[in-house]
């Protein structure tokens, strides 16, 4: 992406020659005379960095400090002067600027400030993505992965994961999109970039454009500052679009026109700016019968659709289902200091056997509500909604004979041992370490369920 930088002195001759050796280094540069044109320029288009003079007439740049912070908190600020001293020095940067540079000072002098002041940009928003809960990465459910069908989805993650293509997620609400596109973008090479979301129905059709591209000020009534848009936003990171499918089609052909030229063009200006951004898009419609129907243009679908991640409802994963209740057991506990140590079997059996219209995320505010109500240390049918209790099971009905949950769990739990050992081939510590338990406990569960001689 191409960095704007702004050049405040009141030295023409500084000015130009800094402006233009700058430019020829890539970046897109614009001037100021003072104090007062500074203001202007910021007011119409935010910029990356400033460099400014520290003696000016009128106002200097120790009172347009502030100023520059208050319109663009944040952005990233080098102090010029050839009355050089260390106090002028430190009060700059108690101000709030990030370095001083003494004049006279050679281009390749201001050009390593700006890239270190790049480095620590980098730094800071690593720094502040290593500071979230690690559920933030991932979303604030977990991805649980003991049916074949979210392996086989887990297993399309990580394989593209490391590629900029742009990857389209299908499936119906709650099933856990934007929980994989988090995946997705921590798993990738710009794990430490940042990582936006947009939830295309919810923001009014006026307003989506300035929301995704940004705008300039005075570019619509209301317009008071320049905004730099959400693809600006996340460029080196990942921008995620959901509910792409409610795009309205005037806005898909510039989304389009984003996707293939990497530059986007804010609301009332006349330049656009280069961007770096992985995009994923997630949607609960079908775009191919919205593609047919006219409410979806054929060549942004096929732009999007570069890898499709079909995800699947919870009704067709039922084996995630006793570890999903056991995570949100867990996390509502430990939220709302109740200690639960679980749920009971028939509680379980009904929750396995529920049809879940609303995927994941109707299982896990199932689960809240029942930790908010239950007195005891275990959630039993009381506490479930009724819709749970009174539903009839869904899907493929088991054999009467084969209704028993110890048994399921057994079964379940040997054969997500066997294939931890077989992805490990055979390494115990390995496959301890897989399925997040000790190495002895591993070892007693192999002689309980008599894996041994299944291992290889």
């Amino acid at each position: 992406m191409s960095e704007r930088i702004l050049i405040v002195d009141d030295d023409e001759a500084l000015r130009d020659s800094l402006g233009m050796f700058l430019a020829a280094e890539g970046f897109d540069v614009i001037l100021a005379d003072g104090a007062v044109k500074a203001l202007e320029l910021l007011e119409a288009a935010p910029v990356d960095l400033v460099l400014c003079d520290l003696r000016m007439p009128g106002t200097d740049g120790l009172e347009l400090l502030p100023q520059i912070h208050m319109r663009l908190p944040g952005v990233t600020v080098l102090m010029m002067s050839a009355y050089g001293s260390a106090d002028l020095a430190i009060e700059a940067m108690q101000r709030g600027a990030y370095d001083y540079l003494a004049k006279p000072f050679q281009p390749s002098e201001v050009l390593l400030a700006i890239r270190k002041a790049r480095e620590r940009e980098r730094l800071r928003r690593a720094n502040a993505l290593l500071q979230r809960d690690v559920d933030r990465v991932v979303g604030a459910r977990p991805i649980v992965a003991a049916s074949e069908a979210m392996i086989r989805v887990l297993e399309l993650v990580e394989r593209a994961a490391e590629y900029k293509a742009t990857i389209l997620l299908t499936g119906e609400s709650g099933t856990g999109k934007e929980v994989l596109a988090r995946a997705l973008h921590a798993q990738s090479g710009r794990r430490n970039e940042s990582f936006v979301a947009l939830n295309c129905g919810a923001i009014p059709e006026a307003l989506l454009e300035s929301e995704l591209f940004g705008h300039s000020k005075g570019a619509f009534t209301g317009a008071d500052r320049a905004r730099r848009g959400l693809f600006v936003e996340a460029s080196g990171g990942t921008l995620f679009l959901d509910e792409v499918g409610e795009m309205p089609l005037a806005l898909q052909v510039k989304l389009l026109r984003v996707l293939q030229e990497e530059e986007v063009r804010p609301v009332g200006e006349t330049k656009a700016r280069k961007v770096d951004v992985r995009v994923l898009a997630a949607t609960a419609r079908n775009l191919q019968q919205e593609v047919a129907e006219g409410r979806f243009r054929e060549d942004l679908f096929y732009r999007l659709n570069v890898l499709h991640i079909e995800v699947p409802a919870l009704r067709d994963r039922r084996e995630d289902i006793p570890l999903l209740v056991d995570h949100f057991v867990e996390q509502s506990g430990r939220d709302l200091g109740k200690p639960i140590r679980g749920v009971a079997d028939d509680a379980l059996a009904r929750l396995t056997s529920y049809a879940w219209p609303g995927n994941v995320r109707e299982l896990e505010n199932v689960i809240e509500r029942a930790v908010i109500l239950v007195d005891s240390d275990r959630i039993t049918l009381r506490e479930l909604p009724r819709t749970v209790t009174d539903s009839k099971t869904q899907g493929d009905s088991p054999e009467p004979g084969n209704l028993c949950l110890k048994r399921a769990r057994r079964k379940f739990e040997a054969d997500h041992i066997l294939r931890a050992l077989e992805a490990t081939d055979g390494n115990r510590t390995h496959a301890a370490r897989l399925l997040e338990i000790s190495h002895r406990a591993l070892l007693y569960k192999i002689k309980e369920y008599g894996l041994r001689e299944r291992e290889g």
